[in-house]
């Protein structure tokens, strides 16, 4: 996900590089290529004493919405892989490009930020970033200080200092398509929020629905869970509901003894640096489990 997931503007793969070499010097055995299903869950079981379930939470939030169906509508993990894989040398072009086209980028977090600075990197006609949220007030600098009291801040990234149209309170209606089976532009409706028994709802307002130009739709709304729903199921590992994480003890395992899991896979999709912490942590109680002691660190406890 480091690799091909965060564009190289944004993580140099040779920071990946060089901590894979460390890992290895170390003694890690890295198992390339290796798809494992459902079908290997009890070859796994018998031949590991501990398995860490680090699968992430790559299940993309999806749009059920007339014209979901046409060409150049794409999730934003369908797009982003490609262009790094450019960059890596791995393939020539990408299939998903945004060169010479008017790109709509549905979502306004992280995700939709990477697919704003590759899609203008690609030589996009122009960039138009689609939120439902009231547009926040400006902060200085990337850190909110005051989070998680202050959502309605956001700081600048870099990506769109380069260039974005930016659509606050807007929601998708429809996909517009060209009559050939492309998508050609993107119904939108201006929304307000309401509370409704003090829960937050988004409601249309009266006549302010617009239809904007777009050749290339990317889908950045979030992420719902894990994406391996069978390995989970086969190995016994119950989820916490049906967002699809993981349910985990207060020493990161299971409710399998000798399966742990840590990271996205159980607290949803989050920032790597919690994957960082939750990687060691869940280590360090692995070890510990293991030998009966453990002297690495333990720098954060489950969620």
């Amino acid at each position: 996900l480091l690799r091909y997931g965060i564009p190289d503007f944004k993580m140099p793969k040779d920071i990946i590089d060089r901590r894979i070499e460390q890992m290895r010097a170390e003694g890690t055995q890295f198992k390339v290529n290796a798809d494992i299903g459902p079908d290997d869950a009890t070859g796994l079981r018998s031949e590991f004493d501990a398995i860490v379930l680090a699968v992430g939470a790559l299940a993309p939030r999806e749009l059920s919405m007339p014209g979901r169906e046409l060409r150049g509508v794409h999730q934003a993990m369908e797009y982003l892989p490609q262009g790094n894989r450019v960059q890596a040398g791995d393939i020539a072009a990408p299939s998903i490009g945004a060169k010479d086209k008017h790109v709509i980028i549905v979502g306004g977090g992280d995700t939709a930020a990477d697919c704003l600075g590759t899609a203008n990197r690609q030589g996009a006609l122009s960039v138009t970033v689609l939120d439902h949220n009231p547009r926040p007030l400006p902060r200085a600098g990337l850190v909110n200080p005051a989070w998680p009291s202050a959502p309605s801040t956001r700081g600048v990234s870099p990506a769109h200092d380069e260039g974005v149209h930016e659509a606050w309170a807007r929601e998708v209606v429809a996909f517009v398509g060209d009559g050939a089976g492309a998508v050609r532009g993107v119904l939108v409706e201006q929304v307000e929020i309401v509370r409704v028994d003090g829960r937050r709802e988004f409601r249309p307002v009266p006549d302010s629905r617009t239809e904007l130009p777009a050749d290339l739709v990317l889908l950045a709304a979030g992420f719902v869970g894990t994406d391996v729903p069978e390995l989970l199921t086969a190995l016994g590992a119950e989820s916490v509901d049906d967002r699809g994480t993981v349910r985990i003890d207060d020493r990161w395992e299971t409710s399998v003894p000798g399966v742990y899991a840590c990271g996205d896979a159980t607290r949803g999709a989050s920032l790597v640096v919690w994957a960082i912490a939750e990687g060691r942590a869940c280590a360090a109680a692995v070890d510990d489990a293991l030998t009966g002691l453990s002297e690495l660190p333990q720098p954060v406890r489950p969620h």
